[in-house]
């Protein structure tokens, strides 16, 4: 039923195609239909050409029906079985099909050999000794996928450190049998760093947490005055007290070292890179491996 729904699209263009063959076929029917018909007046024995004639044609446009109704509930496309057994479509469909190809291309699958060559190459500099790179190749990709604002926020981690984080959930007796979230991941990140759009924070980290340059860890920081700065902010206050028992769950937002070795080498200048602050390696993942 699929392959049936991806032919819509080009029905309109069939139809139109469709109408205009058979619009041709049917009036060269007609002209051999009234030349027939002509000549039995003047000879009576054309009258059973012209029955012939007829018939020919009914039968013909019968058995293309039922052919097609056929294919189609067997599941051949429509276009594909109108082509394949109605003769005065098939160029109008083979016209249809080919431009639906073109506006629709099967994406191409790289050959094994093409991934094989770059691969040697790798191995092969993995291999050299005296090959030294001072960079890691992914960082010129990363610099186009970050926005400005995502810079400030690498920046301040870089130089301020690990920053709190934390996740109002309910409270109260209920809370501690079933906890449901309110309100993840508040951050005075998008304040501290001076970002530009400070609504688009939540976004930010998570392109950040993509390109493996930050990641959440459940753990607090050390300072515990940094919390109580964040658990004073609007967005957290008006979390709380979207429920009568509301607890606050601390958390922080660290670099990876990736993202620590991005940040010094891209975003910091060469005399700024020592005394950083030092944040926490992501933990292992347990499944992995």
């Amino acid at each position: 039923m699929d392959e049936r729904l991806e032919q819509v699209p080009g029905m309109a263009r069939i139809a139109a195609g469709a109408w205009w063959r058979s619009t041709v076929w049917a009036a060269g029917a007609t002209r051999r239909t009234g030349r027939l018909a002509l000549r039995t007046v003047t000879d009576p024995e054309a009258s059973a050409e012209l029955v012939e004639e007829v018939a020919r044609d009914v039968a013909e446009a019968a058995r293309a029906v039922s052919t097609v109704a056929r294919r189609i509930q067997d599941g051949t496309p429509l276009a594909a079985a109108l082509s394949e057994n109605v003769p005065v479509l098939g160029t109008t469909l083979s016209v249809v099909v080919a431009s639906e190809r073109d506006h629709h291309p099967e994406p191409e699958q790289p050959d094994r050999r093409d991934l094989r060559a770059p691969g040697a190459r790798l191995l092969e500099r993995s291999r050299d000794v005296w090959s030294e790179e001072d960079t890691h190749p992914a960082f010129s990709r990363i610099l186009d996928d970050l926005a400005p604002d995502e810079a400030r926020v690498l920046m301040l981690l870089v130089r301020s450190g690990p920053q709190p984080s934390v996740d109002v959930r309910t409270g109260g007796p209920v809370g501690m049998v079933s906890s449901q979230l309110i309100a993840p991941g508040l951050t005075m990140l998008g304040a501290r760093a001076g970002v530009r759009y400070l609504d688009r924070v939540p976004a930010y980290l998570n392109n950040l947490d993509r390109l493996g340059l930050i990641w959440l860890s459940p753990e607090p920081v050390t300072d515990p005055m940094d919390y109580q700065v964040l658990e004073a902010q609007p967005d957290v206050l008006a979390a709380v007290h979207t429920v009568k028992f509301a607890k606050v769950v601390r958390r922080s937002v660290h670099l990876t070292p990736f993202g620590d070795d991005f940040c010094r080498t891209c975003l910091l200048e060469p005399e700024a890179v020592e005394d950083l602050p030092q944040h926490q390696v992501p933990p292992e993942d347990p499944d992995a491996g």
